[in-house]
């Protein structure tokens, strides 16, 4: 799941992008003291169901297509590419073009270099120091959004280290599976010069028993006038060879609703 936002973040990188935020900017808010559980609670049962996605998950195919418009200093590109991916657990991902169109610098030096930027990023080395766990974010938990299907739990989180592959902002959190559902974040650390700003939303949706990226999107505002938008649409799931994580809707603590 969370690999999804480091797609964005690589792009970030490739492109020279910079957050609205430094590193150092801004406190967490306080936490709220209403929601059903508290933001202790909530990251437990958050990193623990996480855990056991990622362990149950073997294997997954889906389509996706990429798109980048870039308006601006010195000229508007576009481009757009699909791609076939194949993931095999525990950190082997494959990529297939099928087809691509636009212009050959956004295909050659951005898409691609996505492409083979996510496999390193799945070594198990990288994927530690980005996992959103206590390890590498610290979290406040700033709303409840209360639903029929159980509700989801707003948490906002802050990088504990200057990594360029971390960020801050605000993720969902499904209150029933504890997975999240959407993340609103910018880059924690500011790669270049080049953009004053740039923003960043993911969303997720349930495939079996596993939460995947739906969508990306990534805006980033460059100094000198231009915009360059990011899409990636993921489609065509097919998962295998997965063993169904253990069906636990509760919380995994005796003192539910206590602070």
């Amino acid at each position: 799941m969370q690999n999804a936002i480091r797609l964005c973040l690589i792009l970030m990188v490739t492109l020279g992008v910079e957050s609205g935020f430094s590193s150092e900017s801004g406190q967490l808010p306080p936490s709220i003291t209403t929601a059903p559980l508290s933001v202790d609670q909530v990251v437990d049962n958050l990193v623990r169901k996480d855990l056991e996605r990622a362990q149950a998950l073997r294997h997954y195919e889906s389509t996706r297509l990429y798109r980048l418009s870039y308006h601006g200093f010195p000229g508007d590109r576009e481009a757009e590419m699909t791609v076939e991916a194949t993931y095999d657990s525990p950190s082997t991902k494959r990529f297939k073009v099928t087809s691509q169109t636009g212009s050959k610098l956004i295909i050659d030096r951005v898409f691609k270099r996505l492409l083979e930027s996510e496999k390193e990023a799945a070594e198990p080395e990288m994927h530690a120091r980005t996992l959103l766990n206590r390890d590498n974010y610290d979290f406040a938990l700033v709303g409840f959004e209360p639903s029929e299907k159980g509700g989801q739990y707003v948490l906002a989180v802050s990088p504990k280290t200057k990594s360029k592959y971390l960020y801050r902002g605000k993720v969902w959190v499904d209150a029933t599976d504890f997975a999240v559902t959407r993340i609103d974040a910018e880059p924690a650390q500011n790669p270049s010069f080049w953009t004053k700003k740039s923003e960043i939303r993911h969303e997720y949706m349930k495939v079996q028993d596993f939460w995947l990226p739906r969508r990306n999107e990534s805006v980033s505002y460059i100094r000198l006038g231009g915009r360059a938008t990011l899409t990636i649409e993921y489609d065509n799931y097919l998962v295998t060879d997965a063993r169904a994580p253990e069906n636990t809707t509760k919380a995994s603590t005796s003192d539910v609703g206590a602070r």
